[in-house]
Formats: structure tokens, C-alpha cells, sequence
């Protein structure tokens, strides 16, 4: 299964997430270093962030990124 990156933008009066595909990998080491550094080139960014997902193609990993996510609690089991 490939690798996807992908540029989210979240606007703070919509729900709805914007995504951008920039590149799919067949390699995960490739796919992580685009990412990282996609991520640094966005520090001035609030509103936008960049993933890395693992998925069988490009309509499961926009689903995946599209799913609203719980809010992790840290220190309660």
C-alpha cells in the first residue's frame, strides 16, 4: 500500500477540511522526509498543516483524513 502526503487546510468558520494531495510513495522513508519538511516550510501557518498517511489508495486516504478525530486525553486510562 502507498504513502500519501497531503496539505490540510482548516478554516477556523468551517468544519469541512480542505485537502491538497502533493505526493504519493511507495517508500515510507521518502514519503516521512517530504513531510517533515513540507511541515517546517509551515511554521507561519496555523491553519494549515501537512500528513503523512498509509492507505490502499487516494479515495481511502482523503476519507481517513476527512474523519473528524477524538481529542486524545492525556494521563487517563
Amino acid at each position: 500500500m502507498p504513502y500519501f502526503v497531503y496539505y490540510i487546510t482548516q478554516h477556523a468558520d468551517s468544519p469541512k477540511k480542505l485537502l491538497e494531495h502533493i505526493e504519493t510513495f511507495d517508500n515510507y522513508k521518502e514519503a516521512r522526509k517530504l513531510a517533515r519538511d513540507k511541515r517546517s516550510e509551515l511554521s507561519d501557518e496555523p491553519n494549515r498543516d501537512c500528513r503523512l498517511i498509509f492507505a490502499k489508495n487516494q479515495v481511502e486516504a482523503e476519507k481517513l483524513l476527512s474523519a473528524p478525530r477524538d481529542e486524545r486525553v492525556v494521563g487517563e486510562d
